[in-house]
């Protein structure tokens, strides 16, 4: 596991604390059952912004504290712990794009911006119903400008900016002209759009070897999400097992279920490992950022479904209704898996860049 040094373990106890006292999970059942257009709380994007959450990886010239993407993730771990449904994540990986992009005329315009959670903005890449890589059939027309279409878009409803993957390099789409949002149900209940874009004024970032790095970022950010969601899980589970009794005796001194538990308590380690190995590969800048990144993705999304199927199977009848939270973490776990490449796409990824 990652050595945190002080300013680190400091940020994480006030995610921690700030999810745990202002954004329970309750939180978010409220929040879905209101709907709102945006898909997420307002409010508590404002104060996400005042923490300066959203600056964590934009330079301090910026008016950001660059932390680094493992701060970062540490943040998003305490969030996803309670499914606070924040565009943190996909907003400060849209800066990061902007940050190693080449227009220094956009950075000085967007990332003070971004770093005070003033501007909502995600990445705008898949443009199928699975991940296989950086789709970019959207096509670059003259003038700087772009159309075409990017489905299951993350933050999509309430974004004002948008990196899109084009056929030659990654593009800043800002504001609504030539853009056209329609949203979509899905399972988790969070905000995911498709965005067309018709002639959008499109700013260039870099060419295409900038989107695979920012979709590394961005798989690495969601991974640290999936390990909150699942060490949470896991912690419900097991407050459950302590006190339900059933034939007499409390179900944690059942030895088949004390198995199941060590097993994902065992996995639950391993994840953390893994992820906080890939954001610290980020930090550094090393070479094998691409490799770190795909185990962390294929053992985030083996582990979280293992956990998020035991938390609903272990509660037994309530954990299958929805008056229980169980459910929520089993249905943001299936999206989560899938966004940026699920377990089986990251395992044949890391074999091949390994040669085989």
């Amino acid at each position: 596991m990652a050595v945190l040094n002080d300013e680190q373990v400091m940020l994480r106890d006030m995610a921690r604390e700030w999810a745990d006292n202002e954004q329970p999970v309750a939180a978010f059942r409220k929040l879905r059952n209101a709907a709102p257009s945006e898909g997420y709380d307002r409010e508590a994007w404002s104060t996400i912004g005042q923490m300066g959450w959203a600056g964590i990886v934009v330079p301090e010239e910026y008016g950001g504290s660059a932390f680094g993407y493992l701060s970062l993730g540490l943040v998003v771990e305490q969030l996803g712990r309670n499914l606070v449904a924040s565009p943190l994540a996909s907003t400060a990986v849209a800066a990061g794009a902007i940050i190693l992009g080449e227009d220094e005329a956009v950075k000085a315009e967007w990332l003070p911006r971004i770093a005070a959670g003033e501007v909502v903005a995600t990445l705008a890449i898949d443009e199928g119903p699975h991940h296989g890589g950086v789709a970019a059939s959207i096509t670059r027309v003259g003038n700087g400008r772009l159309t075409g279409t990017k489905q299951f878009v993350a933050e999509g409803d309430g974004a004002q900016l948008f990196v899109v993957s084009a056929q030659d390099g990654m593009y800043l789409v800002a504001g609504d002209e030539g853009v056209t949002r329609s949203s979509r149900r899905m399972a988790d209940s969070r905000s995911h759009a498709e965005v067309r874009f018709e002639d959008a004024p499109a700013v260039r970032l870099g060419g295409p070897e900038l989107a695979g790095k920012v979709v590394d970022r961005a798989a690495a950010i969601t991974a640290a999400e999936m390990l909150g969601m699942a060490e949470q899980a896991f912690a419900m589970t097991n407050d459950y097992l302590k006190t339900r009794v059933q034939f007499g005796q409390k179900l944690s001194t059942f030895q088949a279920l004390q198995h199941r538990m060590a097993r994902m308590l065992t996995e639950l380690e391993l994840m953390r490992s893994v992820v906080e190995a890939a954001l610290e590969a980020i930090d550094a800048g090393r070479s094998d950022v691409d490799q770190a990144v795909s185990l962390a993705k294929a053992v985030a999304g083996e582990t979280l479904r293992l956990v998020s199927r035991e938390t609903v199977q272990l509660h037994g009848g309530i954990g299958m209704t929805d008056e229980h939270d169980a459910g929520f973490y089993l249905k943001r776990s299936a999206v989560l898996e899938a966004m940026w490449g699920n377990a089986a796409y990251h395992r044949e990824r890391f074999a091949r860049l390994n040669g085989y």
